[in-house]
């Protein structure tokens, strides 16, 4: 119902109406909805755009969701935009938290990701499939503090060493699923910085560590001299490329592996144990190196992003699952390839956030880890061993293209 006494029922609300209100000053954009139901505020957006830009937002305006249902994933709302959702595998994976055949739905634009990567998975299929373990799973959050000096730097310091289960049971007190497993602290001078690091289960977490976070460090500053400067103080580290995450992880830390015969890498990627392994260490290992990059991968991104499109992660923490690094080594007296990822900082969920818009939760449901997990974090983690293996088949199809020299035809075969 809407809270304008002179608007009528919502759905009687004429969009045309409303989109006038706003670009005459009467409304702003961001209240609409508290004068009509969702999907006429969307609508009136629409026109008001239309008419300001002369964009044509028909298809925008075309969505399979209500979009009352969106309220928590977005603002401004105007439509949808859609990208194309696709299907790779089965692959058979054996995990700590997920075992036996699983499809992996992909959404991109990008031509040939998705036959690069069938391939890979194909390969993997005929090698008996691949293992994957979660080896780690913390969602941190690092506010900084200010204090006058070292000494007091110290003292804080040493408080936080002698209560952290003080600080655990605070910041738990929040969250009815979160564990505040760790606290790191770093000096800089007068700044103090605490890592906390939480086992979200299920979530991804973020939300659930900064609300954590905020009631830890109003313990830290009623008992210590530090003063709280930010609540994020770019230590944890969200949404950009960081060392730290690279080394100690945040999200899940993933790892998947394979060994490959060397007839079945001849038969489907028509190259060698020998050619695979040297390509990915003067590309993936020398050549990132010498680039300075925090990813020592082929297109790990690439199969990341469609996987977190498709099944409704934070797409800008893509550039925290691009910390992996993929190895290769010849076995078996050149009989064999063992091959690779790790993943660091993979931050996925199941639960909140664009989990539960509709097409997100199907691909959820593709995998079968909609939802909370029993044990709790067991979805999860079964959602990062399933990514984890699309990536290693990612990685293995595109060597063998390089290693092949068939990339540039493939791409031009498929007319991309």
């Amino acid at each position: 119902m809407t809270n304008d006494p002179n608007a009528g029922d919502g759905a009687d609300v004429d969009p045309a109406d409303l989109a006038g209100r706003v670009a005459n000053g009467d409304l702003r954009l961001h209240e609409l909805e508290a004068h009509t139901d969702h999907e006429t505020a969307a609508a009136a957006r629409r026109l008001l755009v239309e008419r300001e830009t002369d964009a044509d937002l028909d298809a925008v305006g075309e969505y399979s969701f209500d979009a009352a249902d969106a309220e928590p994933n977005i603002e401004n709302m105007i439509g949808a935009v859609g990208v194309p959702v696709g299907i790779v595998g089965p692959v058979s994976v054996a995990g700590g938290a997920v075992e036996g055949e699983k499809y992996l739905p992909l959404a991109t634009t990008e031509g040939a990701l998705l036959a690069s990567v069938n391939r890979g998975c194909s390969v993997l299929r005929q090698s008996g499939g691949a293992s994957a373990r979660v080896l780690k799973s913390r969602m941190t959050r690092a506010p900084v503090f200010r204090v006058s000096g070292v000494a007091e730097a110290e003292a804080v310091l040493s408080w936080v060493g002698e209560h952290t289960e003080e600080l655990k049971t605070t910041a738990e007190e929040t969250t009815s699923h979160g564990e505040l497993k760790e606290v790191t602290p770093y000096v800089v001078g007068d700044s103090v910085f605490l890592r906390f690091g939480f086992d979200t289960k299920d979530a991804m977490g973020m939300n659930m560590a900064t609300i954590a976070s905020q009631a830890a460090c109003d313990l830290v500053e009623e008992e210590t001299p530090a003063e709280l400067v930010a609540l994020s103080g770019n230590l944890c580290t969200d949404k950009k490329p960081a060392a730290i995450n690279a080394i100690e992880g945040r999200g899940r830390s993933v790892t998947a592996d394979v060994e490959i015969d060397r007839d079945r890498l001849e038969d489907r990627l028509h190259t060698t144990p020998e050619a695979i392994d040297e390509i990915n260490t003067r590309k993936n290992l020398v050549g990132s190196a010498k680039a300075a990059s925090l990813g020592f991968n082929a297109q790990a991104a690439n199969v990341i992003a469609a996987a977190f499109l498709a099944t409704g992660q934070d797409s800008a923490q893509i550039v925290e699952g691009a910390n992996t690094i993929t190895t290769t080594e010849v076995r078996e007296e050149g009989e064999t390839l063992y091959a690779s990822v790790s993943l660091a900082s993979l931050e996925v969920g199941t639960v909140g956030g664009g989990t539960k818009l509709p097409t997100q939760a199907e691909g959820l449901d593709v995998i079968g880890v909609r939802g909370g997990g029993d044990p709790p974090g067991s979805n999860a983690d079964a959602l990062a061993e399933v990514i984890s293996v699309g990536v290693l088949a990612g990685e293995l199809s595109l060597l063998g293209a390089l290693a092949s020299r068939h990339l540039s035809s493939a791409h031009e075969q498929l007319g991309r």
